[in-house]
C-alpha cells in the first residue's frame, strides 16, 4: 500500500451535537464541507477530538458513514479506530474499511504493565488484518504507553502498513528527528494543536494532524513550506501562534474549539458530551477579544 495520499493538513475533526447531547449529523455534514473548503488534504474522524470514547458503536457508524458519504471522495478519511483490546480494535478497523475509510489512527492499548511485545502484537495484528494504512498515534498522555523511537522505527520496518506516525510525544521537532534518523521511511505527522508545527516541518515530518480550528492558516502554512517559501511559511505560523496557544489550553481545548466552528457558522451547538468541562463567560470574551485583535472577526458569522 502506497498511502500517498497521507500527507499535508488532516483536520481532527470533532464530533457535533444537540444541545440535549444527540449526535447532530446535519452539523457533522456541513462540518465536513466547510473543513474541505479550507483546503485540507484530509480529515481524521473519531480521534480523542471526536469524543470517540463517548459514542456508541451503531453512532460510531453513523458519524463514519456520514462524513465519508458528504467527502464523496473529494478528499480521504482517517478513521480513529483505537480499543482497548486487539480484537476490538481489529472489529473497529475492518467496520471501518468496509465503511470507506481510506486509513485509520490507532494508539497503542493501555496496558496495566505496558511493554514493547504487546504493543509490537497489537499493531501487527491489526495490520494483518485490514488493507488499509495504519497511523500510530503517539500521544503518551492518553494512551499512557511511551513508544521510543527505536520502537517506532522497528514497527515500521516490520510491517510497512504502520510507517505513519502522527507523533505527540513531547519534545515533538526532536523526536521527529530521532525517528527518521531510526528509519528515514517513517512518514510523520505532527498533531497537539499545531504548537509546533512550523520546528516539526523542519526536523522533517510530512504535515499535521490536529484539530486547530482555523484549518485554513495550517494549510497556508503548509503549501507556502512544500513551495519553498519558508519565510512567508513562518511569518504566518508565528501570527498564528496567538490563537494556536489560546485555544490549546488544557482541560478546555475542546469545547473551545467547539466555539469557534459554532461561530463560524460549521456547526449548530458547541455541545461536548458530557461529563466535560465548561468555558466559562471570562475566557469566551478572552476569545472574542483575540480573534478582534488578530483581525479574524471577519472570519466569524453574525447571529
Amino acid at each position: 500500500m502506497s498511502g500517498d495520499f497521507l500527507k499535508g493538513i488532516y483536520n481532527i475533526t470533532p464530533t457535533p451535537f444537540h444541545a440535549d447531547g444527540l449526535l447532530d449529523l446535519e452539523s457533522l455534514s456541513r462540518l465536513t464541507e466547510f473543513t474541505i473548503g479550507a483546503g485540507v488534504h484530509g480529515m481524521t474522524i473519531l480521534g480523542v477530538l471526536g469524543e470517540a470514547t463517548k459514542l456508541t458503536e451503531g453512532e460510531r457508524d453513523q458519524v463514519i458513514a456520514t462524513v465519508i458519504e458528504t467527502a464523496n471522495a473529494r478528499i480521504p478519511i482517517c478513521v480513529g479506530t483505537s480499543h482497548a483490546a486487539t480484537d476490538g480494535c481489529i472489529a473497529y478497523s475492518k467496520r471501518a474499511e468496509e465503511l470507506g475509510a481510506q486509513a485509520v489512527m490507532i494508539e497503542p492499548p493501555r496496558l496495566t504493565r505496558p511493554n514493547n511485545e504487546a504493543v509490537r502484537r497489537h499493531y501487527l495484528s491489526v495490520s494483518g488484518a485490514i488493507e488499509l494504512p495504519i497511523v500510530v498515534q503517539d500521544y503518551p498522555p492518553t494512551s499512557g504507553v511511551h513508544m521510543s523511537a527505536d520502537f517506532i522505527a522497528g514497527l515500521a520496518a516490520e510491517s510497512p502498513a504502520c510507517r505513519w506516525l502522527k507523533l505527540e510525544d513531547e519534545p515533538t521537532p526532536r523526536k521527529v528527528g530521532q525517528v527518521l534518523a531510526a528509519n528515514p521511511d517513517v512518514r510523520i505527522f505532527g498533531g497537539l494543536g499545531a504548537l509546533m508545527f512550523l520546528e516539526e516541518l523542519r526536523h522533517g515530518a510530512i504535515g499535521t494532524m490536529t484539530g486547530f480550528a482555523f484549518p485554513e492558516i495550517l494549510v497556508d502554512i503548509y503549501n507556502r513550506w512544500a513551495g519553498g517559501d519558508r519565510n512567508g511559511a513562518a511569518d504566518v505560523f508565528y501570527r498564528a501562534c496567538a490563537l494556536i496557544r489560546f485555544e490549546s489550553q488544557a482541560l478546555i481545548n475542546l469545547p473551545l474549539r467547539k466555539e469557534i466552528y459554532r461561530r463560524r457558522g460549521a456547526i449548530a451547538e458547541a455541545t461536548v458530551r458530557q461529563p466535560a468541562a465548561v468555558v466559562d463567560a471570562g475566557t469566551l470574551d478572552d476569545l472574542t477579544q483575540l480573534l478582534d485583535w488578530l483581525g479574524m472577526s471577519g472570519r466569524i458569522m453574525r447571529s
